[in-house]
């Protein structure tokens, strides 16, 4: 067996019905390249050969009333593949608004806990194309995020994927095995009793971390601050209905203005979706005097040493929406993420992990259902959203034999921060996905739509 590390389980305690916490893509493919051409029971077929190699798709929970500690995962014996792999067809004309209609339904459903925390699902009938005769479908990836990160989740499916229509098989890989509800009980109890230890460790640091912090608000040179994002629409508590939006961009674009001011990559897409969400807010004439607020998740794959399949840290990113001018606020956000990069830093890459250790099922739970029956949501967001950025390969990409042509990413929402924007560079494209819920943000296409301008505007000024 293998036990989750404390920030993996809190996913699993801060879920709620309106608040499911699985990650997501929308995968847009090309049958045509398939070896010996499309069929849905192929591509399934293709899909089990490569499971074997990739344990922790067969892997499911198991805990025990008597367990002190977090859950384990353990191998799933009865794991049968047709009941994570489902077959679905849009409706003509199947074009963006079908596709993400239904989307928007399969995201908002639950992930059954006594299986393997996974779904897949492929979605003919994409803009009309027959599959069968080398059309485009398109494939929805689900997966707790008690089990994968945004890292993960992309090491994951660069396993699924290929560069080579025709790859070679993996070998296949075994899992963690079985647990006894002893086994559990008895480490549980071991880990228990040796959280004292572990506090004491973890205090020192924290206090060293909360010493730079008073230090760095002394010279004005900190991230921004939790609780000072100001109140938007999207900042309430979220239903348990969900709806998506998309763009994609051109990579060379983003390039071209990250050279021509000397920014990072990084800098130019928090500036992207900062002049999106202007557009968006001013039309509307909502848009807030002070600057939006963004929880930015930070990697730390190779800083840390714990264990566990969630290696994230945080910080809090202006994105500085009250400057009109795109140039003076492209700069402005660069500046600001330098800082919040320096002062995460300095709070060090483990802290969010070592607390979690302590994460309470209870606790966790019913501070959340609190949180979310309260005002708090509205009246002191924690922050306004979340913005997550994941590097992806800049070659041609095969899924089970299949072209990828977009590869658009989901993350989930929160109370209290109801938009989340995961973007994903692939193949010398940028693809935006956008999550909200629409009792929030009924109109997300439009805003997904504002991407785009604000690409230009920053183009513009660079010429």
């Amino acid at each position: 067996m293998q036990r989750l590390s404390g920030l993996d389980a809190s996913f699993l305690y801060l879920e709620t019905s309106d608040q499911p916490l699985h990650v997501c893509s929308i995968l847009e493919v090309d049958t045509a390249s398939m070896p010996g051409g499309y069929t849905f029971e192929r591509l399934r077929d293709e899909l089990a050969l490569r499971i074997t190699a990739m344990p922790q798709f067969r892997e499911k929970l198991a805990d025990s009333p008597l367990n002190l500690d977090h859950p384990v995962w353990v191998e799933d014996r009865g794991f049968d593949i047709k009941r994570h792999v489902h077959r679905i067809a849009l409706p003509a004309p199947g074009g963006r608004a079908e596709l993400s209609a239904i989307v928007g339904h399969i995201v908002a459903q639950p992930l059954d806990r006594h299986r393997p925390l996974w779904e897949t699902w492929v979605i003919e009938g994409l803009d009309g194309t027959d599959s069968q005769q080398g059309g485009r479908i398109a494939v929805l990836t689900k997966m707790h995020h008690a089990g994968v990160d945004g890292v993960t989740g992309a090491n994951m499916m660069s396993q699924m994927c290929s560069t080579e229509v025709d790859a070679p098989r993996p070998e296949p890989v075994s899992g963690v095995g079985d647990a006894s509800e002893l086994a559990i009980v008895a480490g549980g109890l071991v880990r228990f009793a040796s959280r004292p230890l572990h506090l004491v460790n973890v205090l020192p640091r924290t206090l060293s971390s909360v010493a730079k912090t008073v230090q760095r608000v002394r010279t004005g040179e900190t991230m921004a601050a939790p609780f000072a994002a100001p109140q938007t629409a999207f900042n309430a508590s979220v239903s348990g209905r969900r709806n998506i939006a998309y763009a994609q961009l051109d990579l060379e674009d983003i390039k071209t203005v990250k050279d021509h001011f000397s920014v990072k990559v990084n800098d130019v897409v928090m500036a992207l979706v900062s002049g999106g969400l202007r557009h968006f807010l001013a039309d509307r004439g909502e848009l807030p005097e002070s600057s939006l607020v963004a929880m930015v998740p930070v990697s730390v794959h190779g800083k840390s040493d714990r264990p566990g399949r969630n290696q994230v840290s945080g910080m809090f990113s202006r994105l500085e929406t009250q400057i009109a001018d795109p140039v003076e606020r492209l700069k402005a956000i660069a500046e600001a993420n330098s800082v919040a990069k320096e002062h995460s830093s300095a709070i060090g890459a483990t802290l969010l992990q070592d607390w979690s250790q302590f994460a309470a099922p209870a606790v966790f739970g019913a501070a959340m259902r609190l949180y979310a029956r309260t005002r708090l949501t509205s009246a002191r967001p924690v922050h306004n959203l979340v913005i997550s950025n994941v590097p992806g390969p800049q070659v041609p990409l095969y899924y089970l034999g299949c072209e990828i042509t977009a590869m658009y990413p989901l993350g989930p929402v929160f109370h209290g921060s109801g938009l989340n924007v995961t973007v994903m560079s692939l193949n010398g494209r940028l693809n935006v996905g956008l999550i909200s819920c629409p009792e929030l943000l009924p109109d997300l296409w439009e805003l997904a739509d504002d991407f785009d301008l604000g690409m230009k505007e920053l183009l513009a000024a660079t010429r």
